[in-house]
């Protein structure tokens, strides 16, 4: 018998079984996935089809990470970030091939949620640029999913 199954018997078992059973506690871009997801939730109800694809990743306070994505002109998009660090403050925007800001003013951030709506008035490249603006995290996972009607 090994060292940890001699101490579980002995009567440190019940401790090792609660240690062994804590939940590991580990954000991930899946985590912030889910809350770019949530965000969408009620556009899904207008109509608004969310695409399976996302980007993410993680970035530090005052970081910008930009995205390029091609948009089509007749379609309209809405951009959502989310994270899963609840004190965070995140962005974004959209940008057209000229650097020029291209969406809607309906666009919106609360926390650690944030959105971006844009009706291109030609196809092209757009750069969506997601920000983490503050964040109690050193590195703080994002996410980014998009739909169109």
């Amino acid at each position: 018998m090994n060292g940890f199954a001699k101490a579980f018997f002995r009567g440190g078992g019940l401790l090792a079984a609660v240690v062994m059973l804590q939940p590991v506690v580990s954000a991930s871009v899946d985590d912030a996935q889910s809350f770019a997801l949530q965000a969408a939730e009620p556009y899904v109800k207008e109509g608004f089809q969310v695409r399976e694809d996302y980007w993410g990743g993680d970035l530090a306070s005052g970081q910008k990470k930009a995205v390029r994505q091609q948009l089509f002109k007749g379609n309209e998009y809405w951009f959502w970030l989310g994270t899963e660090v609840d004190r965070a403050k995140v962005s974004v925007h959209i940008y057209d091939s000229d650097g020029k800001l291209a969406e809607d003013p309906d666009g919106w951030e609360k926390g650690h949620f944030a959105a971006a709506h844009v009706t291109p008035k030609t196809t092209g490249s757009y750069f969506i640029i997601v920000s983490v603006e503050e964040s109690p995290e050193e590195r703080t996972h994002w996410a980014l999913v998009y739909g169109f009607r």
